[in-house]
């Protein structure tokens, strides 16, 4: 009898505790936005490759805001709504974060939908002098990148829907991707293997990614936050002490074709200053 009016009370103190306070910054997004091999690495999950010093956490901690960090390394614009599986646990539901309290929501995402991983392994090239890219997904007429852009614009679009619905005061940022390539001249293989003729080409990709993201934000009333600007000069090409990208092989603790540190240091900076 002691023993279940003592679970009892336990029970009664637990539902007249506060609820945990919901945070003011919710990061949402793919592997740009969780800073993988950047440390220190978070374990839930490890495979989200979920660093502290990503840009939502140094942003968030400049304006001095409270942070739920959900973004995950290989998360696609479904992954906002259902579970994502990785090498190393599974990452809930982005939009579980979300709440009615949120102040603020970055968003970094689509790379994924339009298979920016497959993109690179088949661009990717021992001979200069070829065009592979181009062979692979410019042949026949139709460009299969400029098709999967426009087929992921719509995606992100609902992603932005479905963030406003969750959080309807909240200011939402949306993040575009930073330049791996230089925006003149033929690149540099082999440091960033990609055939001389294919970088113009997948510049131009680029271009497209970023110009339907902003295309999405301002359908939706968000703020695009440009980190492809700041970045051009700080591309993949450039010397390992000043890149913001990283090479196929990395210099700087990073994934291969990803921002590093000084990177994702410089997209809080854009993030900061677009929140005004």
């Amino acid at each position: 009898m002691r023993f279940a009016l003592a679970i009892a009370a336990v029970l009664a103190a637990l539902a007249a505790a506060p609820a945990a306070r919901a945070a003011d910054w919710v990061g949402l997004g793919d592997s740009y936005a969780a800073g993988p091999l950047i440390p220190t690495q978070s374990l839930s999950p490890l495979g989200c490759l979920r660093s502290s010093r990503n840009f939502a956490h140094l942003a968030a901690a400049r304006r001095g805001m409270s942070l739920a960090d959900v973004s995950c390394s290989g998360a696609r614009t479904d992954d906002m709504t259902a579970a994502q599986s990785t090498e190393a646990g599974t990452n809930p539901p982005q939009f579980n974060a979300l709440s009615a309290a949120t102040k603020v929501v970055s968003l970094q995402i689509g790379g994924n939908d339009i298979g920016f991983t497959e993109i690179l392994e088949n661009c990717v090239t021992y001979n200069p002098f070829s065009h592979p890219c181009q062979d692979r997904y410019a042949a026949g007429g139709t460009d299969q990148i400029s098709a999967r852009i426009a087929a992921a614009a719509p995606k992100v679009a609902a992603v932005l829907a479905g963030i406003k619905s969750r959080s309807t005061t909240a200011r939402v940022l949306v993040v575009n991707y930073a330049a791996i390539l230089p925006e003149t001249g033929r690149g540099c293989w082999p440091q960033v293997p990609l055939a001389y003729a294919d970088v113009p080409y997948l510049r131009g990709k680029q271009h497209e990614l970023n110009a339907m993201l902003a295309d999405q934000a301002t359908a939706a009333g968000a703020t695009l936050v440009d980190d492809f600007t700041p970045s051009t000069s700080k591309n993949a090409c450039a010397s390992p002490t000043v890149r913001w990208v990283e090479p196929l092989v990395p210099n700087n603790a990073a994934a291969p074709f990803h921002p590093n540190a000084r990177g994702e240091a410089g997209v809080a900076d854009a993030v900061v200053a677009a929140l005004g």
